[in-house]
Formats: C-alpha cells, structure tokens, sequence
C-alpha cells in the first residue's frame, strides 16, 4: 500500500471512530450498533494547561536492622530484666533504703529544700511573687493575685505506681517493686464523679503502667461508656506483658486514645533513660498497634508520642521535632503515629536526685526561671485538671500529687481532700491552686502537658 493510501485510511479510519463515539453510529455487528466504553476517553483540549505530576516514591523501606526476629526477641516479661538493673544500680538501692527508713514525706522535704536553696542562691523569689512581678513587668491588666481552679475539663487518675520499667527520669518512682493500685471502690467513686461532671470530656489515665492495674480496663471502658475521650498514658513496653496479650485489642474496640512515651528515635537514647531492650519492646508495640489501625487516617485510634529530654535542657520545639519523628520512625521503622508532644522534666523525685548527683540541680533551676514564658500561665493544665489518687485522694495535678501536696479547701487552706469529699468537678472551682519552686517547670518554654 503507498503511502498516499495509508494516510488516507488513517484519516477515514480517525473520522469512523470520532461519529462512531459520539453518536452511537459506526460499524455493524450482526444487527447491533455499538458505542464503545471508554470513561477516560475525556482529556481537555487545553493542552497547554497540561503538566506532568511529580512521579510518587514507593514507600520507604524499613532499615533498622532490629526489625529482624523482632517479634521472638521481645517475648517473655521485662520486669527481670528491669529488676535485674535496679540490683545493680546503686543509686536506685539507696533511693529505696532511705525510703524505708525516712519515709516518702520526709524526703519530699528535703527534695523541696534542695530546689529550694538553689533558687534562694541565684536569688529568685518563690514562684507566685515571680508570676505578679512578671506582670507587672508587662504591664498585663491582671488583678489576680493567686491561682484558682477553672471549670474542670480533664479528671487524670494515677490508678498505680506499679510498672514494669524503672526509669531514671519518673516523677512517679515507679517500678516493680511499688505495689500501690487502686481498688474497685476509687475506680467506681470516679465513674460517678464523671457521670454528674458534664463539663468533664476526657478521663485520662496514667500510673506507673496503668494497664497492669486491676481497675484499668473498668474505667477506661466505664469513661467510653459515658461518652468520655479516655486516654492511656502507655509506656508501650507493658503491652507485651503476659497476660496483656489482648489489651491492644480492647484498646482498639473501644477507641482509647494512646498517648505514649518514647523520648528518641534511638536504641541508645531511649535505653539510657527507660532501661535495657526497652527501645526494642517499644517498637513492637508500635508495630501492633499500627497493625490495628492505630496513628493513621482513623480519628477513633489516636497514637500520639511524648518527648522528654534526657538530661538538664529544655525540649526542642514541638512542630520541626514532631516532623523529625515522622520522617526517622517511618523511613527506619515503618511506624506511623498522629502527634508529637514535648514535655519538660519536672525537678521532682527522681530527675531531682539525678540533677543533684550530677551537680546540676542549680543550673536547670536557672534555666527554668530563665525561660520563664508567662503566657503558658493561663493554660497551665492544674487549672481546668482534678487529678485523683490510687488511694482517692484529690490533687490539682500529677505533679502536685506525688509532691503530697492535697487539694486547698474552700478556706484556701491545704488539705486532705479525697474523692467522697465532693459530688461533682463543680466542687473544686475556684479553689486555690497548691503551688511551690517545681511550678517553674510548667511554665518554662513552651510549657508542659
């Protein structure tokens, strides 16, 4: 055929297929005339508005080589392996030797002394005296000159300070040797308190491991079951326990918000801070959870990760570090969360004992005060936050609680208020807020949560 004749039967042939899409007449199949299905036979003729997009990645391998047997490596409980290095941590076995024989108040005291004549000695007054000449350095129209209790938004339970890691930074001092849980009775009082507490949308649970708690998965289902948002403050590592087998489950069916500790994307970092092989359990743990569904498109199964830092300094800023994690626990571990929260080290319980061990209490005192951010004040969480007691006993916040430092009274004073002292969260507004020198801690940088 020439070529004459070849354009030309491409040209008919062009002609025949354009009538026969777009009405329906062309060539005959026995009596039948078809119009063909071609739904993406649609592109603009604009075409100098066309443009290539940009050609999507595969999704990134995961390279940490850990990931390899992980599952067999993480077997079994932690707890040997945690109380194995308490044994051999002479500080930890001091710690519980002056416990026993002084007694937890007598060393909150002298925890409060050591804070105490490091602020007197770079000359900072206690911390309310700070907050009003601070605003008035402002010049901020405020004529408060104590803090007091918000409508309360958030009831946090501590329900135990049993936990199956011990780590160097806790303000909790948890371990596997605490025993302290809430019974049935407490668990049962809060649920009430919640019933009669509308303004109250999220129960927030925490311990120690507070899903090695017997009265855990009550409260967390009973705060579900009242149209709560319940939280679980989760080490990860407590759900590979024995016997925690189907907590990630129940977790999941009935939509428990998981916010979780993991202060690095490292091995050694995070195993420094929280113990050997912890950093590996974690990962797992994450592993199934992402398995459920969890720290993806799902607003029913929130993953979010905590930051704290390992030593005397100030977290980094919350958005770039939160993208730092995303890209370090995607790219390395396959593991995808929602949100990352930074939290300042509180100087209590044991972060106190290491700054003093290392002589560095001073110093993360100053640098407290010296980043003093007054606008973190308003939303500081012991305002619109009752924060309850394995034993009952009510406090403005977790801090302040294992301070022992009870809720003030309706006559401002301290006291030993529990939770069948009220019928409602409306009790405790406007009550004074119990404050002392470790508040600097809340309100430095960008606050804490």
């Amino acid at each position: 055929m020439s070529k004459i004749v070849l354009n030309n039967q491409i040209r008919i042939n062009a002609r025949v297929l354009h009538r026969w899409y777009t009405t329906g007449h062309g060539p005959e199949l026995g009596t039948e005339k078809i119009k063909p299905d071609l739904p993406d036979y649609n592109t603009s003729i604009d075409i100098h508005e066309h443009k290539l997009q940009r050609p999507t990645k595969p999704p990134p391998m995961p390279k940490w080589d850990g990931l390899k047997n992980l599952s067999e490596r993480t077997q079994g409980s932690l707890i040997p392996e945690t109380l194995k290095e308490m044994e051999k941590d002479g500080e930890f076995k001091e710690t519980l030797r002056k416990l026993k024989e002084h007694g937890q108040k007598k060393l909150t005291r002298e925890e409060r002394k050591k804070r105490q004549r490091a602020l007197d000695s770079l000359g900072v007054p206690d911390f309310l005296a700070f907050w009003i000449d601070r605003k008035k350095l402002h010049n901020m129209q405020d004529e408060e000159t104590v803090l007091r209790k918000n409508t309360i938004e958030i009831v946090q339970a501590n329900i135990g300070i049993y936990c199956n890691q011990a780590c160097n930074h806790c303000h909790v001092e948890s371990s596997p040797k605490r025993s302290e849980m809430m019974d049935r009775s407490v668990a049962e009082k809060i649920l009430d308190i919640l019933a009669k507490s509308p303004s109250v949308n999220i129960l927030d649970i925490t311990g120690g491991a507070p899903e090695l708690c017997t009265e855990f998965r009550r409260l967390a289902k009973g705060g579900r079951d009242l149209g709560k948002e319940v939280i679980d403050r989760c080490n990860l590592t407590s759900l590979l326990e024995p016997g925690q087998e189907d907590t990630p489950e129940f977790l999941a069916e009935n939509k428990i918000h998981i916010v979780a500790s993991l202060p690095c994307y490292t091995p050694k970092n995070v195993n420094l801070q929280r113990g050997s092989k912890v950093f590996e359990r974690s990962i797992h743990a994450l592993q199934i959870l992402n398995n459920l569904g969890y720290g993806k498109s799902d607003p029913d199964l929130q993953l979010d990760l905590v930051y704290n830092p390992l030593g005397a300094y100030l977290p980094p800023p919350q958005g770039p570090l939160e993208e730092k994690y995303r890209e370090e626990m995607l790219n390395v571990f396959g593991i995808e969360f929602n949100k990352l929260y930074t939290m300042t080290n509180m100087p209590i319980k044991r972060f106190t004992d290491f700054l003093y061990r290392r002589n560095e209490l001073q110093d993360y005192m100053e640098l407290l005060v010296r980043n003093y951010n007054i606008n973190t004040v308003p939303e500081l969480m012991c305002r619109n936050l009752l924060s309850v007691s394995w034993n009952g006993r009510i406090y403005d916040c977790d801090f302040n609680q294992q301070l022992e430092m009870g809720m003030m009274g309706t006559d401002d004073k301290e006291g030993e208020s529990t939770v069948w002292d009220i019928t409602s969260t409306d009790d405790v507004v406007n009550r004074r807020i119990a404050i002392d020198n470790h508040c600097y801690g809340c309100t430095a940088g960008m606050g804490s949560s």
